[in-house]
């Protein structure tokens, strides 16, 4: 080998190992709370603050994760929207429950993921790009404890059901399924158009599939908010992400997007990963901070010809 060819087997194997560096040590520690304002309530709505939290994958001994997340509620939301994957560990659930703190006396809705259900495996990295419909689960986890938890504290689980709730005065219609991604999703037994006195119709599923938001977007849901994409997880600069690990395009893989006509969509990018592959690049840990405004009079149904902000990145 030649001494030009030794220095660029050098670089390049520097260059990884870096990049591997900040991706396992760096990045995914880094939390953010982004800051978006999507205009969806019913003409004439007050605004509502929902913070969105998705995919914890919380391990016990993800110290920094469980005191990062005991600080969001000074961010004061009216509500609270989980949509699943919280649990990486059978020993998870009691550092999930301590870490939301204060934010289970905040009203707050969830639905579960796969890995509440089951734990985490190893899993090839081309499955994600090749293998799209293989499911492979690890052994059961204590989701029915972390069920128990959240319902004790007010949380109510909107798996396969329709609730009204009023929120900081306004009236929430809210209809969750299980997880799609596990093929759990049962939309029919929520199926129909929510209340249409409602200043906020919400829908909530765990994985973006198209099948269910396409359910959502036909009974006439304002917004639905989802998880599972890890926002791509490792995303290429100044192009973004290569897979969902779900049938949506990587357009809409992270943050707000429409979804037909009527309906707008949030998918959170989560805070965790898999304990497999612990890492993230281009792609930071976030929750988000929703503010819901009223959609502008004389658009019909809202989110017609109204714009989301871009997301602004904020820490306290």
């Amino acid at each position: 080998m030649s001494a030009i060819a030794r220095n660029a087997a050098v670089t390049v194997a520097g260059t990884l190992a870096a990049g591997l560096a900040y991706a396992s040590l760096i990045e995914r520690n880094a939390f953010v709370v982004r800051e978006v304002t999507m205009p969806v309530l019913t003409p004439g709505s007050s605004p509502l603050r929902v913070l969105h939290l998705s995919d914890l994958h919380m391990m016990p001994a993800q110290r920094r994760k469980q005191a990062w997340l005991r600080e969001l509620a000074r961010w004061e939301p009216d509500l609270v929207v989980n949509t699943g994957d919280n649990l990486s560990h059978p020993k998870s659930v009691p550092a999930v429950v301590q870490a939301m703190g204060d934010l289970l006396a905040v009203p707050g809705v969830f639905v579960f993921g796969s890995n509440d259900y089951f734990a985490p495996k190893p899993k090839n990295p081309a499955n994600y790009l090749f293998s799209k419909h293989k499911r492979i689960t690890g052994r059961p986890l204590p989701w029915q404890d972390l069920r128990a938890a959240f319902t004790e504290r007010g949380w109510l689980d909107m798996t396969h059901t329709r609730r009204e709730i009023e929120v900081n005065g306004q009236l929430v219609a809210v209809a969750g399924v299980d997880d799609p991604h596990l093929n759990r999703d049962r939309y029919d037994t929520i199926a129909g158009r929510p209340n249409p006195a409602a200043n906020l119709s919400l829908g909530v599923t765990h994985a973006p599939y198209t099948r269910v938001l396409d359910r959502f977007a036909d009974d006439g849901y304002q917004l639905v908010l989802a998880g599972h994409t890890h926002g791509g997880q490792l995303c290429v600069p100044f192009y973004g992400a290569l897979v969902t690990n779900c049938d949506i395009d990587t357009s809409r893989v992270k943050g707000p997007s429409r979804w037909g006509a009527h309906t707008q969509l949030h998918v959170s990018a989560g805070l965790g990963t898999s304990p497999y592959t612990p890492v993230r690049f281009c792609c930071r840990p976030e929750v988000t901070l929703l503010t819901l405004v009223a959609a502008p009079t004389g658009g019909g149904h809202a989110g017609i010809g109204a714009d989301v902000t871009q997301p602004a990145i904020s820490a306290r």
